[in-house]
């Protein structure tokens, strides 16, 4: 507890904004930087705060976004948490009591067990995998950190997971709150109030959010979105992600762009925290590198970002996976930007973890064990149900 006492929790961040189209929105790499700025942001609520959530730690980390979320509610600010009970398995029972003695709310998301209320056995598999924030309908957070130790320094007891957030203020909040609200009320069996807009079908500007499940026609698919923007891409594809899976059209749009003269990169991890899904992604590598996309393995952290750059002029991050759980099984959040000096903020970035990385090369690969290539010839068998 000590060293985590030393991490500086309320020390200011020195991160850049950049305005698109009325919003303004600011990456903030690994938690660090993020739990800085969300406590900061929930000290400053005066009306509202709401949390979905798929992981919280009983741990220093989520323990002290507890202990700021029954002082915003002792201010009279309504609180309101989703978590999910799969990804904070372990929880106890009493964790969030000192919120709801304050007069926060907190649902689960699909308990696991069948005893608890609203216990449904059809929904066992239906995980809330978001991790959002929203202060005041005006400053939000979104991305792959969740509120658990693992995301802080080695140096405060963490394990450094390298991961992305984005924190965003202006209209396009609008939407990250409906979203919220429609899951409140899949868990709670209540309608949202009459201030809350509706998820709607087109975006409006250059910043939009992307959420799974929705409308398989809606252009607001997170996934549909990626197939968009590969098929069209001229000259450039980024992808940092933790689980790369993908299903056949994902990959045959990633070599088709390949054929055009696209350059493909994929940031991926040396060392999984799933080791299952570790060697099913593995086992495409050889096709990847076959047909002239670049490999690159992050050796000196786990790395969990969920993250792409194309043409270094449009960038999506946020909790969606390229595998088969995120696309039929969780409910995911995305935010899409489209700007230039954005896009080329965060593309300093991946190119700093390119450096950090080892690349692959097809002699490389080759070299891996018997028992390697049979282990991931295993996991490609069940690389749908991961």
């Amino acid at each position: 507890m000590s060293e985590v006492s030393t991490f500086g929790w309320d020390e200011p961040l020195d991160v850049p904004f950049f305005d698109v189209d009325g919003d303004r929105v600011r990456l903030l790499v690994d938690g660090r930087m993020a739990f800085r700025a969300m406590l900061s942001a929930i000290r400053s609520a005066r009306r509202e705060v709401l949390v979905e959530m798929y992981w919280v730690g009983d741990d220093p980390v989520g323990t002290r976004f507890r202990a700021e979320l029954a002082a915003a509610a002792r201010r009279g600010v309504m609180v309101r948490v989703v978590f999910d009970a799969f990804g904070s398995l372990g929880l106890p029972g009493d964790f969030w009591a000192p919120v709801e003695r304050e007069g926060g709310i907190v649902y689960t998301f699909h308990a696991l067990s069948p005893f608890a209320r609203r216990f449904r056995p059809d929904f066992l598999e239906r995980r809330d995998h978001r991790k959002l924030l929203v202060i005041d309908g005006t400053t939000g957070f979104l991305g792959g950190i969740n509120l658990a130790l693992p995301w802080l320094p080695r140096e405060c007891g963490g394990e450094a997971f390298r991961d992305d957030a984005i924190e965003i203020t202006g209209p396009s909040l609008e939407d990250l709150r409906a979203l919220f609200f429609k899951t409140w009320s899949h868990v709670s069996g209540t309608r949202t109030g009459p201030t809350v807009a509706a998820f709607g079908e087109r975006r409006l500007g250059r910043v939009w959010a992307l959420a799974s499940p929705t409308s398989r026609r809606a252009r607001r698919s997170v996934l549909g979105e990626y197939l968009f923007r590969i098929h069209r891409a001229k000259r450039s594809l980024d992808f940092a992600n933790a689980y790369f899976v993908p299903r056949s059209s994902f990959r045959h749009a990633l070599y088709g762009a390949r054929r055009r003269g696209v350059r493909v990169r994929l940031l991926l991890p040396e060392v999984s925290d799933i080791t299952a899904v570790q060697l099913a992604q593995e086992s495409f590598y050889e096709d990847y590198l076959a047909a002239g996309i670049e490999v690159y393995l992050l050796h000196d952290a786990v790395l969990h970002s969920k993250t792409a750059i194309v043409d270094r002029h449009f960038v999506t991050t946020g909790s969606y996976n390229l595998d088969e759980r995120s696309r039929v099984k969780n409910f995911e959040l995305n935010l899409a930007i489209e700007d230039a000096a954005f896009a080329e903020h965060v593309s300093e970035v991946f190119e700093s973890d390119l450096q950090r990385s080892v690349r692959l090369t097809p002699g490389s690969w080759q070299r891996r064990s018997v028992v390697r290539r049979g282990a991931q010839a295993v996991a490609h068998l069940f690389r749908r149900l991961l």
